[in-house]
């Protein structure tokens, strides 16, 4: 069976919602100084577009993060590939994820930044797929809520194609003639 991309939002609804994320994220916090925590690989073009539409002082700092080992099913388990480099003791930091599916990821990085003392900790997300979830994800800022199928696009990949475009787009089956 052959797929193709179905696109499921587009540029401009996407830029739409990081502009209005960017508006609250300042609203939430007022004037301090935000420190952007973004989970590479798949959130560098939310981080990219979120930090160019807030105003105010914004930080980026970076970690990378292994829950998948290719294909399209997560492992279950999550390990640190890069840590950040800031200490974020007493400042306010968001986490920037791609896309929460079944809270693992989330979870452990609340766990593990939690520890390490910010003045707030919060998440946005671009996607969220709740029926996906398999453990509780408090995310305070999402993008959109799709179903449970597997999106590339705007920084998500599939063995590390398709993080390019600037939409998500979804795989759905391609009817064949014989």
């Amino acid at each position: 069976m052959t797929e193709h991309l179905e696109i499921l939002l587009s540029e401009d609804q996407i830029q739409n919602r990081v502009s209005e994320i960017a508006t609250q994220l300042r609203q939430d916090i007022g004037d301090e100084p935000i420190l952007l925590l973004c989970v590479l690989k798949g959130a560098f073009p939310f981080l990219a577009d979120l930090a160019k539409k807030m105003t105010g002082e914004v930080l980026f700092d970076f970690i990378q993060v292994s829950s998948w080992e290719g294909g399209r099913e997560s492992k279950g388990s999550v390990r640190i590939k890069k840590d950040h480099d800031f200490d974020i003791k007493g400042m306010h930091v968001v986490i920037v994820e791609d896309i929460v599916d079944s809270g693992l990821t989330i979870n452990h990085l609340r766990e593990l930044l939690t520890t390490r003392q910010p003045a707030s900790l919060r998440v946005a997300s671009l996607l969220s797929k709740p029926d996906a979830r398999t453990h509780e994800a408090q995310v305070e800022y999402i993008g959109f809520e799709i179903s449970n199928v597997f999106v590339v696009g705007y920084g998500l990949d599939d063995d590390e194609r398709y993080r390019n475009l600037p939409y998500v787009a979804a795989f759905v089956p391609s009817s064949t003639s014989d």
